[in-house]
């Protein structure tokens, strides 16, 4: 399996002032394992509602942005809302342009062509706004680094506001106002995604935080969701409040796209958010026609909504198959790639729009950061992905030499690159890896470890929906079964997807595998597993279940189970009969003493399992029936003369898996 590090918790105790306080013992356990244990605490993280949001004048630069648009609207200026191309610019974009409208003032919105002009603020782009009239250009989600461009605009007699999320480089740009969180360090909202800090600007100038909320909470939610940002403090009530405005009262454009797309809308989450309707939206500007996907956002007329959100269905299966066209030529470019290294790929023709879902593929497939190059002539565009908690940003930073620009930030980042400069960046960037290498392999963290079937019933997997949203910064819950035998895996969903059947406790849990087929588990039915999933309730045909979503799986390291249960450890679900532990001593008396190597104990009775066996023979010596003394991977074996009034009762392990 891809994860190799399972820091797997040891059982907790379940809060008790959590569970008096109306969580289930789920839930409680959940909270507590992120360190909320108070009921006062739990009742402000699960607080549903509206809320008044922070102040939007604490952002640097704002009282000058506001200042300067309320003058655009006194002399009837036209501005220009200039976004990008992703799901958080569009969002910012439209969300800022419907608000100008809104107020009187006459608002252009020009999003760049992903593919002719590329990410950011371009001079031929403000060259046209001038001639259209503009004034005032604003940008969302873009133009923290736009030094040359902002100076270009004044010398045209154009005045610029930016408003981004980025980082920002040494020089900022000279504009009336720079409106970014990440100016200052001491900012409340420095998490903000660009949708957030357009937001911000729309309460600041409307001067009714909690009004503006209930109108474009969704848009918020949306663009803040798809760019990943955390979901936590203000950002997590936002998003919150959003989702329920997603669910009652849809703009047409995003009903239509939640209908075509096949969401429940009564369930709708931060997760179908990210992985349902942003691919759709996203899927217009990779493709070159973001403006599709803003008049999705901005047009109120139903049946115009819904001819929108099919030709986005339509442009994100184009997009699918791009992206497997281009993973296959790139996987098969690294056949000889040493392991851990940083990844820099280049080919002629490939997607740009497309480019970074790919690097965001290989980067966890290869566990290392992945830039991807689309060459046109002696230039390329990059998309680059983080891996491990690596500092992308930092790293081009330090490597700034070798390209023409860049900008992004620690997870996630773009640039441009001659094609003669390539190899020598891919050099830079191994070197600065080497040097500055992520903490290690992400693997698996489960907040809890089950050790109670009761604790996956239906009332507590459903209470779960108290947390979301969940994504960033409040991770979906991940939780592990430890010992479980795998009872079944076979293939759905034309050959893609894997269900499987678990057993614990002695029950029978059904799990799903996305994009997952059987032949890619590394385990096979019968074997004991460890398992790593998220818990869903699922509704089909009516019937509904408790269901594990596969997260990771591994087999159970079964001579360290044995060694850990002969020591006095846990003994798991594993259990003994008085016919099999009496069968059992029958079948040692006949090879003992005796050497056998502790993963392969089922070889001094092949009826039972190895760790079956390991609990057995700790029963024999706490009774004073066995003498087990290991050496290295071996176990020396020797027995006592039974004893014909033996009580089975007077070993520990016994009457522990008896009330068991």
């Amino acid at each position: 399996m891809k994860n190799t590090v399972w820091n797997i918790p040891d059982e907790a105790p379940i809060p008790e002032a959590l569970v008096r306080a109306g969580c289930t013992p789920l839930l409680a356990a959940v909270l507590a394992g992120r360190g909320i244990v108070t009921a006062e605490d739990a009742a402000a993280f699960l607080a549903e509602g509206p809320f008044e949001p922070e102040d939007p004048m604490a952002l640097p630069d704002m009282a000058a942005a506001v200042a300067r648009l309320r003058l655009a609207k006194e002399r009837n200026e036209t501005v220009a809302v200039y976004g990008d191309y992703d799901v958080d610019g569009i969002t910012a974009s439209c969300l800022l342009a419907d608000w100008l409208r809104s107020w009187g003032v006459r608002t252009e919105v020009y999003i760049p062509d992903r593919l002719e002009e590329g990410y950011g603020v371009n001079a031929a782009a403000i060259d046209k706004l001038k001639e259209k009239g503009v004034s005032l250009i604003v940008t969302v989600d873009c133009g923290i680094t736009a030094v040359a461009e902002t100076a270009a605009a004044a010398a045209l007699g154009v005045d610029m506001i930016i408003t981004d999320h980025h980082e920002c480089q040494e020089e900022l740009p000279a504009a009336i106002a720079v409106v970014d969180p990440k100016r200052d360090e001491a900012c409340p909202c420095r998490h903000l995604a660009g949708v957030g800090v357009a937001f911000k600007l729309v309460c600041a100038l409307a001067g009714d935080g909690k009004a503006m909320l209930e109108k474009y909470a969704d848009l918020v939610a949306v663009g803040t969701i798809a760019d990943v940002m955390p979901l936590t403090g203000e950002n997590r009530r936002i998003v919150k409040q959003g989702l329920q405005k997603l669910r009652t009262s849809p703009r047409p454009g995003l009903a239509a796209l939640m209908d075509q797309s096949g969401v429940a809308v009564e369930r709708l989450g931060a997760n179908a958010v990210g992985f349902t309707l942003a691919p759709r939206i996203n899927a217009a500007g990779r493709l070159g026609r973001v403006a599709d996907a803003a008049a999705l956002i901005l047009d109120d007329d139903p049946a115009m909504a819904a001819a929108h959100a099919e030709a986005l269905c339509d442009m994100n299966r184009m997009r699918q198959q791009l992206e497997a066209d281009i993973w296959d030529q790139a996987a098969g470019m690294l056949a000889g790639h040493r392991p851990g290294q940083p990844i820099v790929l280049a080919r002629e023709g490939w997607h740009q729009g497309v480019i970074g879902i790919v690097a965001s593929r290989l980067s966890d497939a290869w566990q290392a950061p992945a830039v991807m190059i689309s060459l046109d002539g002696d230039r390329g565009k990059g998309s680059c992905r983080s891996w491990g908690g690596f500092n992308l940003f930092d790293a081009l930073a330090a490597c700034g030499d070798k390209l023409d620009s860049f900008g992004g930030h620690a997870l996630a980042a773009g640039l441009n690159i001659r094609r003669e400069n390539i190899d020598a960046f891919r050099d830079a960037l191994c070197e600065y890896y080497a040097a500055h290498p992520p903490a290690g392999e992400e693997g698996v963290s489960p907040d809890l470890l089950i050790a109670d079937a009761s604790l996956l019933s239906m009332e507590c997997v459903e209470s779960l929906d108290l947390l979301e949203p969940c994504g960033n910064g409040n991770p979906r819950p991940l939780f592990c079964l430890r010992d479980a035998r795998l009872t079944g895996a076979v293939p759905i969903g034309n050959g893609r997807h894997t269900k499987l059947q678990l057993e614990r406790f002695g029950r029978r849990w059904e799990a799903v595998w996305f994009s997952r087929t059987p032949q890619d588990l590394g385990v096979l039915p019968g074997d004991r597993v460890d398992a790593a999933f998220h818990l869903q309730v699922s509704d089909f045909r009516g019937r509904r279940s408790v269901q594990l979503v596969m997260a990771a799986l591994r087999p159970v390291d079964m001579a360290a189970r044995c060694r850990d249960i002969l020591a006095g450890g846990p003994i798991g679900d594993y259990r003994l009969t008085r016919p099999e532990i009496s069968d059992l001593w029958r079948s040692l008396k006949a090879q003992c003493p005796c050497r056998v190597r502790i993963s392969r104990l089922n070889k001094l009775d092949g009826r039972l399992e190895s760790a079956q066996i390991a609990l057995g023979l700790r029963v024999f010596a706490e009774l004073g029936l066995a003498n087990v003394r290991f050496t290295d991977e071996d176990m020396d074996l020797s027995l006592a003369a039974w004893q014909e009034k033996t009580d089975l009762s007077n070993s520990p392990a016994w009457q522990a898996q008896s009330e068991q």
